[in-house]
């Protein structure tokens, strides 16, 4: 435990832990925004094309780099 000497000391105390107090308010409340934003519907369908896309490139090079190409299946209807 901590000995004061003063009731300056004792005040400094306390202004450094009010002002602790409210970065860690503004801290949360960034936190709660940050969530709300990563939550919204934009935000969701962004994130969801933006995986679909990524996928998509990666397939396309990867096929590119190991040559494989799209194959035509005939249905059997058509040969009738």
């Amino acid at each position: 435990m901590k000995e004061y000497k003063s009731f300056d000391q004792i005040d400094n105390d306390l202004k450094i832990l009010k002002l602790q107090q409210q970065i860690d308010e503004e801290q949360l409340k960034l936190s709660i925004n940050d969530t709300k934003n990563a939550f919204s519907p934009v935000s969701l369908v962004a994130g969801s094309l933006g995986a679909i896309v990524q996928k998509a490139v990666v397939l396309k090079a990867v096929n590119k780099i190991l040559g494989i190409k799209k194959v035509k299946v005939k249905n059997i209807d058509e040969n009738k």
